[in-house]
Order: structure tokens, then C-alpha cells, then sequence
């Protein structure tokens, strides 16, 4: 989703071979420049200027553009393309920083930030997630990509002292338009980076696998609003949710169907869209960017985190789309232990009870990004030296570098779910076919163990002891690992379940279990007990009627087994010798995922009466988790 990061903004041939070296050491400096520095700075080098941009079909729209004032040299362009708003607006107001770093700042680019189409000082029509159009038979056929032609063209047309080089970047929402932008084929456009994009809305923003995101969207939506007119104004809040505690809040609410009817009203149209469109219809399926990015000329860095709670699916698949419909380009990728848009802050060493060891964020800013942008957009002629894939391995705490994605040599296997809460290389022989447990709407598995607004960030590596003890989480462990065991590449969980309903949705989890003399590793953490910890690595959530066919939902038979697949998506992650392997399988995941009534209707319409118990199985024998294992 794109929640945070628009909070944020409102307010202010031959496959090579992998490299597998040794933990890069990393030293946990703070940043070099602090706020005020790089407000100074901004103030003290740069112009600011503010343009009515036309778009071949006559709109216009509003640009700002930051430019050095040393008019010596010719500098590239670097431009962000938002719904965010560009604000502070007015020629005499300045952001604390411009371009996508600090280190950046001071490579004096000419950095643009444009409303798109629709948004704020903009004129037009706002379309969510712009549907791309791949055959144009006038000027009246616009999208993200003509959007962004023109936008360059005017740059190239109309400032003085640039090098004719164009770059972009994005994170969230502005990565979707990063990425819309980068099949523009303008000429100038030399280097792209989307970063943690939206790529699909129903997969990975509004739905998972048809589950709805409640928390997530019910908290967006009061700030993303439709403008009729442009504006340089915050819209007032639809209303305000005035509980903490996002679990109690979301449960006294009721059914999926009273967000509506009770908060928004009918005034937001984003919002009732989900409602409209639960499967995933035509509708969705033209907001989906990955078929269309192809024909890219120009290098691309893809970046993300592996506890990425809002685009984590955009960002992988957007690299394997690249990468797949554009073999002949550049396409870097870089993913580390961050949170959605993690990697533009000033630390990246600690998330919630986890400290891994270095300042992780400095140094992709100064050692990556700065690096990529500079290589493509100031004409250097050196080597750029950076690999296909830089990849931070979870669990050791180290950087790793890649020639391909997902890493050479990585073994494929199957993890079984046996009797006995077992878990294994080989199917269960023995014990019990199946396990079970009774599912109730009216109390349902808490997403995260603190209390906390609905959605957050945290829960990405949350220890699960407070879902371990609940008899509705089935458990299954491995015995204690005699050796490290490093999962890499995609997850994918291959359950054969039952229901006494006729729906259910089903969440996996992976878990590290710590042994129980594990030491302090956080020290900011005293109070955090973390013998026997369990630190969630990976899980994915499921509505069962989707299971064969995303479009077109249908009933479990009451009792009668099913296949059900469910994508957990790529992990990098090393289960220490000592540790355990667990794996966790549920039925709800409340509020981060609105309540399955268990009973096949439309949820979005469904009354509290629909809400029924049921009880799950999930049948060992068929059951398991195909994994990617990298050898040391």
C-alpha cells in the first residue's frame, strides 16, 4: 500500500555464475549531513521555479524544478512524478532537501517534482493506478508514459544549463509512475529507478490473494481524495479514527460492508472502488503495469525491502517483468531489511526487536543509488561496478551480491508438514493425516502482538509467541538445525485443506525460532526476552474462493479436501545452526485483513449474521512449502 509514504508527503545468453563473497562489513555511521545542513544547502545552491507544463492533449500541468545556480556547467535532470502533492508550492518556499538522497543533493542535479495528472496544482482527471495504453491513435490516447514524454521534452525544450540527460525515481505510488515512465522511450531518459511501485492494485495494495487490506486502504483513503478542481490545500479529513487500538476499532465496526456505509459515505470514489470490483475484474486488470513493461532502452534499478507491509509483491515482480521482457538492458536490483521506503531514511539498522548491526540505509544511498544515477546521467565513461543483485541475507546480517536473480545454485526443495506439529524434508509416515482447529470471525488471530492502529510496519518480524499459543494457529517445527539453512528466492506454500464452510482464508507464516539461550541482540531492547523468540520472516494471506481462479470466486464443498496455492513471495534469510524453522498456518490476520464470514457470499455486502464458525483442516501428507535453498 502507499500509506505511510503519502502521510508523509501530505504533511510537508550464458547465465553467470553467482558471487557468493564473504559479510560485508559495514560500519554503523550516522548520516554525514543532518536536516539543517541539507536545508542550507538547498537554499544556498539551488533556484527554485514553478511551470504550467502542457501534455499533448492540452493539460497542463504544474512542475517545480529545482536548479542549480552554478549556470558553469550543464547538469542532468532528475525528476519525480507524484500524487502526493509537490508541496511546499510558491517560488519562495523551499523542501528541507531535494532529490532522492543527501549525498545526491550535493551532485547539484536539476531535480523536477511534477503533479501528476488530476492532482493538487494539476489539471485533468486523476485515474487511480492510470490504465496503460499500448496502441495511441491520437493525442487524446494519453497515459503515464505520454505524460511523461512531454514532461521531458519540455525539461529539454525549455531549461537552461542541462547535459540533455533524464533521469527518475519513485517510491511507492511515484514508483508505479517510475515505472509507467520508464516505456515513455524518450530519447534523453537514461536512467529509471522504481522503487518498492505499486505494479498490480488488487495484489498487492487493496487485495492479497482477494483478502481485503481494511486497515490499510480505511486509513488511506480519508487523505486520498478526489480533487474536482486544482488545488494547493489539504482536503479535510473525511473523519478521524479515534482509537488506538486498531483491533478493537475494526472489530466494534462490523462487517466489511459498515466501513462503508457508516465512514465513507460515499465520498470517496478510490475507496468504493473495492467494493465494486472484488474480483479481480477487468477493472483491475488494466492497472496492472507488469505486461507493459517492455521496449525499455535505458538502465533500471529496481529497490526495495524485505519488510516492504505495503508493495512487497510490486517490487519483485516489477524487477522480474523488467528483466524478463527487457533481457538486452541494465537492471540493477537491490532489496534490504527495510520497511516500505525504508532505504531514503537516515539509519535502516533497527526494526522493531531486530538490530542488524549497521546503518544500512547510508550506505545503499552513497555506495548504490548515488553511484547509479551519477554513472547514467553525468556521461562517465568508467565501469559502473555494480552487480546485477546486492542483497542484504537476513538472520547474518550481511550483504550479498549476485549475478542473477534469484541467486545461481539455489537447490529447490520441498518442506512438509508432518504429524505431531512436525516439519520436514520428507512427507509425514506416521501419526495423524490431518490437523485441525476452529476458526471464529468473532475473535480473530491478531495480525501483530502489540496494540497499534491496524497497520504497522513492525509486524514484519514480529515474534509470534502471542500467535503460537492460540488453539486456532496450527504449528509445525523443524528440529533444532545442526547447520545454517539460507532460504532464497520465492515461497510457495501448497496446502491441501478442508473447511465445514464453503470459505476460508488461509495465512502462512515462516518462522525463525531462536534458541533459547539466544543472547540480547538488540540493546535498546532489555525488556525483550529473546530466548525462544519467534521472528516472523515471510507470510501471505489467502481467500480460499480464489484459490483456482482469481476472477471468478467459488464455494469450498463443505469437508471435501482442496488444493490451495499461496505465493509468500522472496526471501534472502539464514536459520543459524541452533535454531528451528517454524511454520504457522491460520485463518485470519485481523485488522491487516478484513473477517472471512467462512460462508460463500460477497463480503463487501455480507451482514453480521453471515459470520459463522468453522473448523479448518489442513492434510499433512499433501501439505508443504516449496523453497529455494543457496548452498554456502
Amino acid at each position: 500500500m502507499k500509506l505511510y509514504l503519502a502521510c508523509l508527503l501530505l504533511i510537508p545468453a550464458l547465465a553467470l555464475a553467482q558471487s557468493n563473497p564473504p559479510a560485508t562489513q559495514i560500519s554503523a555511521q550516522p548520516y554525514p549531513y543532518s536536516p539543517t545542513q541539507d536545508s542550507a544547502y538547498v537554499r544556498e545552491n539551488y533556484t527554485k521555479a514553478e511551470f504550467m507544463v502542457p501534455m499533448r492533449d492540452g493539460t497542463k500541468l504544474f512542475t517545480q524544478v529545482y536548479a542549480p545556480k552554478d549556470q558553469s556547467v550543464k547538469h542532468p535532470i532528475i525528476m519525480q512524478r507524484t500524487p502526493y502533492s509537490c508541496q511546499p508550492y510558491g517560488t519562495d518556499k523551499f523542501r528541507r532537501r531535494v532529490g532522492p538522497n543527501p549525498f545526491m543533493l550535493r551532485d547539484n542535479y536539476i531535480v523536477v517534482y511534477q503533479d501528476v495528472r488530476g492532482r493538487w496544482a494539476s489539471e485533468g482527471t486523476f485515474v487511480e493506478m492510470t490504465p496503460h495504453v499500448a496502441v495511441k491513435k491520437s493525442k487524446e490516447d494519453h497515459d503515464e508514459s505520454t505524460d511523461t514524454y512531454d514532461t521531458i521534452d519540455w525539461l529539454l525544450k525549455n531549461l537552461p544549463s542541462h547535459n540533455g540527460n533524464v533521469g527518475q525515481w519513485g517510491i511507492s505510488y511515484p514508483g508505479f509512475f517510475t515505472s509507467a515512465g520508464s516505456v515513455s522511450g524518450h530519447p534523453a531518459l537514461k536512467a529509471s529507478s522504481p522503487q518498492a511501485p505499486m505494479a498490480d492494485l488488487w495484489r498487492d495494495d487493496a487485495f492479497h490473494n482477494g483478502a481485503f487490506q481494511i486497515a490499510a486502504n480505511f486509513s488511506f483513503y480519508p487523505y486520498f481524495q478526489e480533487h474536482k478542481q486544482p488545488t494547493k490545500q489539504n482536503p479535510p479529513l473525511l473523519f478521524e479514527i479515534n482509537d488506538p487500538d486498531g483491533y478493537h476499532f475494526y472489530l466494534n465496526m462490523g462487517p466489511t460492508t459498515n466501513s462503508e456505509s457508516n465512514y465513507f459515505k460515499g465520498r470517496n470514489k478510490y475507496y468504493y472502488e473495492n467494493f465494486q470490483h472484488p474480483d479481480y475484474d477487468d477493472h483491475w486488470k488494466k492497472r496492472n503495469i507488469l505486461p507493459h513493461l517492455k521496449g525499455i532502452k535505458h538502465a533500471v534499478m529496481v529497490v526495495g525491502g524485505w519488510y516492504d507491509e505495503q508493495d512487497l509483491y510490486g517490487t519483485f515482480n516489477t524487477y522480474k517483468a523488467i528483466e524478463k521482457q527487457n533481457p538486452a538492458i541494465q537492471n540493477i536490483f537491490v532489496v534490504g531489511p527495510w520497511v516500505h521506503g525504508g532505504w531514503s531514511g537516515p539509519s535502516g539498522q533497527t526494526l522493531n526487536d531486530l538490530d542488524f548491526g549497521s546503518a544500512t540505509s547510508p550506505y545503499y544511498q552513497q555506495n548504490i543509488e548515488a553511484k547509479f544515477f551519477k554513472h547514467y546521467l553525468f556521461n562517465e565513461t568508467t565501469p559502473l561496478g555494480l552487480p546485477e543483485a546486492t542483497l542484504f541475507e537476513t538472520g547474518t546480517n550481511r550483504w550479498r551480491t549476485f549475478d542473477a536473480y534469484p541467486p545461481k545454485g539455489t537447490e529447490h526443495k520441498q518442506l512438509y508438514l508432518q504429524a505431531g506439529g512436525r516439519l520436514g524434508f520428507s512427507p509425514s509416515s506416521t501419526g495423524a493425516t490431518f490437523s485441525e482447529f476452529l476458526s471464529d470471525p468473532a475473535h480473530p488471530v491478531p495480525f501483530a502482538s502489540k496494540i497499534n492502529d491496524g497497520f504497522s510496519a513492525d509486524y514484519m518480524v514480529d515474534d509470534q509467541r502471542f500467535a503460537s499459543s492460540r488453539p486456532d494457529v496450527l504449528t509445525f517445527q523443524t528440529d533444532v538445525l545442526t547447520d545454517d539453512l539460507t532460504l532464497a528466492g520465492p515461497i510457495l506454500a501448497q496446502l491441501t485443506v478442508s473447511t465445514t464452510g464453503t470459505d476460508a482464508d488461509w495465512m502462512v507464516k515462516v518462522i525463525d525460532v531462536y534458541p533459547s539461550d539466544a543472547p540480547q541482540q538488540n540493546p535498546q531492547k532489555k525488556d525483550v526476552v529473546y530466548g525462544d523468540y519467534q521472528q516472523l520472516v515471510r507470510s501471505e494471506i489467502m481467500r480460499g474462493k480464489y484459490r483456482n481462479n482469481i476472477s471468478k470466486p467459488e464455494p469450498f464443498v463443505p469437508n471435501k479436501p482442496s488444493l490451495v496455492t499461496i505465493e509468500l513471495q522472496d526471501v534472502l534469510h539464514t536459520f543459524k545452526k541452533g535454531h528451528r524453522l517454524m511454520v504457522q498456518i491460520q485463518s485470519s490476520c485481523f485488522p491487516l485483513a478484513d473477517r472471512n464470514p467462512q460462508k460463500f457470499v460477497n463480503i463487501f455486502t455480507a451482514k453480521e449474521s453471515d459470520y459463522q464458525k468453522a473448523t479448518h483442516r489442513i492434510y499433512h501428507e499433501n501439505s508443504y512449502l516449496k523453497i529455494g535453498v543457496l548452498n554456502p
